[in-house]
């Protein structure tokens, strides 16, 4: 294989959260006087860290959102995560296939910790990604499109950047990966395949199983 490391992003790549989590952050949005489509969540704010939802609504509004905002979005997406998600298609066989190879391999989110072992718990991934695997953005300074986490989690794991592949779906995740200088692969099922080879996206699939004969 051509890397020492494969980090993925959670969000999108092994859980099918990204509609669960915006469906609830714009229907909280609106309800709070921010209206928001499904459309405008996923543009905005996907792969993004919860302080970019307050700091863009900050930005365009000039008013703060409510102290308990990410308590209570939080307590929402895990009660859609209990009910409704589903690993991503093929995720679990890639991370299965990762693990009989001896391949090193581990997950940098913009989510909570929280948030991440809620979902690998639903979706019965938890049993791949013990902690020593799991890197968050509340491990770093700064989320994505910042390298911290990405550069954070090579280091924890004993490997150099250039040694890296990131998974990703998200243009703030594409950018954060080259940001730190790591190769990037960029996963179209949410997001069009422009925008994340705008993003610097290193190659595109739109299939799981495309991952592995990527990774080499």
């Amino acid at each position: 294989m051509r890397y020492d490391l494969v980090i993925f992003d959670n969000d999108g790549v092994l859980v099918d959260s990204e509609p669960l989590s915006n469906t609830v952050l714009a229907g909280y949005l609106t309800e709070l006087g921010h209206p928001t489509s499904y459309e405008e969540s996923i543009r905005d704010y996907m792969g993004s860290a919860m302080h970019r939802i307050h700091e863009l609504v900050m930005e365009r509004t000039g008013q703060r959102l409510p102290e308990d905002f990410d308590d209570v979005f939080h307590s929402r997406v895990f009660a859609a995560f209990e009910r409704e998600l589903k690993p991503v298609p093929g995720a679990r066989e890639v991370v299965e296939k990762l693990a009989a190879d001896g391949v090193p391999y581990c997950v940098g989110s913009s989510g909570s910790h929280e948030r991440i072992r809620v979902g690998h718990r639903a979706t019965g991934l938890d049993r791949w990604f013990p902690a020593g695997r799991v890197f968050s953005s509340q491990d770093v300074g700064r989320g994505k499109p910042a390298p911290d986490l990405f550069l954070y989690a090579a280091r924890e794991m004993g490997v150099a950047p250039e040694r890296c592949v990131v998974v990703e779906d998200s243009p703030l995740g594409v950018r954060a990966a080259v940001a730190a200088g790591m190769d990037v692969y960029g996963f179209t099922a949410m997001t069009s395949a422009e925008k994340l080879t705008e993003a610097g996206a290193t190659a595109l699939f739109a299939d799981m199983a495309e991952l592995l004969e990527l990774l080499g």
